[in-house]
């Protein structure tokens, strides 16, 4: 893969979650930003791009999301499929939700 196969795949991911970010925000805001890991400014801004501005910021070369399993046994617990996955998500989410904002929104 070359450099600009690899800019036009980041290009693709970037307009997937821009596209899927606004509409789980539309749908459910805090939930969204909640899932998002972003704060309500965020959101906000999001929500009020408009699908010219939407396309510029997916037009980045760079990611614009990022994975957020910052600690390993966070990691671990969604991909252990050995245990009951409706509480190994629940207990995740719970994780996540004790994590203060700004780390996930940074």
């Amino acid at each position: 893969m070359n450099i600009d196969q690899l800019h036009q795949e980041i290009q693709e991911v970037n307009l997937s979650y821009m596209l899927l970010a606004k509409q789980m925000i539309h749908e459910d805001a805090l939930s969204a930003a909640f899932r998002l890991g972003i704060n309500r400014e965020m959101a906000e801004l999001i929500a009020g791009l408009s699908p010219a501005q939407l396309l510029k910021m997916a037009a980045s070369n760079m990611l614009l999301c990022r994975f957020r399993f910052d600690e390993k046994i966070l990691l671990n617990m969604i991909t252990d499929y050995n245990k009951d996955r409706l509480m190994t998500h629940a207990h995740s989410a719970i994780m996540m939700a004790k994590q203060p904002m700004e780390a996930l929104a940074a």
